[in-house]
């Protein structure tokens, strides 16, 4: 599951974590009863954002439904959102998945660099947008705008030099998604918001590829996979700023919308929203791993990692001797074989990647467990290497907006 908005529990009242989830189970089963289980695959926590504002603005009794059991909320049965505004987060999320699967099928990226297998992915992506395209038109939602900011993307990629705006790069994402915001006025019965969503829509976009662009930039650059900042020569300084700027942008407009229930879209479009970037430039600003250039992996050196220190090489802190040190993607939290009891998979230092079968079975594990949660760090499904908890460096403290949250 990706997204840039994950609200830590501790932030959110009891009753605003329970519509979340709502919400967020909403679009999963939508998407399950529309398009097949397969398509679940494409639930996101951005997506949800497009059901909160059609509820937040409907002046009708929010959509629920009773759901089953389902592994990821431990067995329990559920009330979840039903309706156009799941409807609409289900098409616009698999439009875009479709777009990032393509994204990931032409950069060559894991299992798909394989041609069979990015052969089957692109085929998967245009069923995907040609399913959320019908979906979309059932509640009256033209993806033609999305289509073609997809469609555009990579165009604008290769147009980009050292030198130019980044923000050129996010345009299309910012079409998209003022696209899909402006509809859930539509949806809502609500034309004069239908401007300002556009327009918080728009900056909400720019802040979600910026953000992915910066957690992506270290593995891009050690893969030559094309990466905005480093094609533009953006530093993260300057990033932060425009993100800064973009989270403000959506906080003004926001302010020029009418909402009939306006608590869950302001916690999550504005302080999760912040919290966002916080978070991502907090971990991008961690001093890098001075260990790169004297780390060779070999024979087992002692301490907790494979290889030998190399003279010649950066001490890894600053006055002390050369000794082992850990290789690149190196959590310093995690030590091979960390883990056991309920805490498995155990961390392997170099991290070990696994197919995506064996993730797939991993993943609902480690999300029945609560490990993404309250494992710090976990280690992920996929890639192995050591990420922080959901709630890692949560700033747990009330509003301080002015509202009343």
């Amino acid at each position: 599951m990706f997204g840039i908005i994950r609200p830590c529990r501790h932030r959110l009242s009891a009753g605003l974590h329970a519509e979340w989830v709502a919400h967020l189970c909403g679009l999963c089963l939508t998407l399950r009863n529309e398009h097949g289980q397969l398509a679940r695959t494409a639930t996101n926590y951005d997506g949800l954002v497009i059901s909160v504002l059609v509820e937040a603005q409907s002046e009708h009794e929010a959509g629920r439904r009773k759901a089953g059991p389902c592994p990821l909320r431990g067995m329990r049965r559920a009330s979840v959102a039903d309706g156009e505004g799941s409807r609409l987060a289900a098409s616009v999320s698999l439009v875009l998945a479709s777009a990032k699967l393509r994204d990931h099928a032409e950069d060559g990226d894991g299992a798909l660099r394989r041609p069979v297998l990015a052969g089957l992915a692109r085929s998967a992506a245009d069923r995907w947008a040609r399913r959320g395209g019908a979906t979309a038109t059932g509640i009256g939602f033209d993806t033609s705008p999305l289509i073609d900011a997809v469609a555009s993307q990579s165009t604008v990629e290769h147009s980009l030099v050292h030198g130019d705006s980044v923000l050129s790069a996010t345009e299309p994402t910012e079409l998209a998604t003022a696209a899909a915001f402006a509809h859930t006025a539509v949806l809502a019965g609500r034309p004069a918001n239908v401007e300002p969503l556009a327009e918080a829509g728009r900056f909400f976009g720019r802040v979600a590829h910026l953000l992915d662009a910066v957690e992506d930039r270290d593995d891009d650059l050690a893969s030559g996979a094309w990466n905005p900042l480093t094609a533009t020569g953006t530093s993260l300084e300057h990033t932060h700023r425009l993100c800064e700027d973009a989270v403000r942008g959506v906080r003004l407009a926001l302010r020029d919308v009418e909402f009939t229930r306006p608590a869950l879209a302001h916690a999550l479009l504005v302080h999760e929203l912040h919290h966002a970037v916080r978070r991502t430039f907090g971990h991008a600003a961690r001093p890098p791993g001075r260990h790169e250039s004297g780390w060779t992996a070999g024979a087992p050196s002692a301490g907790p990692y494979r290889g030998t220190w190399q003279e010649g090489g950066v001490p890894p802190y600053p006055g002390e001797p050369a000794g082992p040190t850990p290789p690149p993607d190196h959590h310093p939290m995690v030590g091979d074989g960390d883990g056991g009891c309920c805490w498995v998979p155990k961390f392997r230092v170099p991290p070990r990647k696994r197919n995506v079968l064996l993730g797939c079975l991993v993943a609902p594990y480690m999300c029945c467990t609560c490990q993404f949660c309250c494992r710090d760090p976990w280690p992920g499904p996929w890639s192995g290497r050591a990420h922080d908890a959901l709630c890692d460096n949560c700033d747990c403290s009330g509003c301080d907006c002015g509202c009343d949250c």
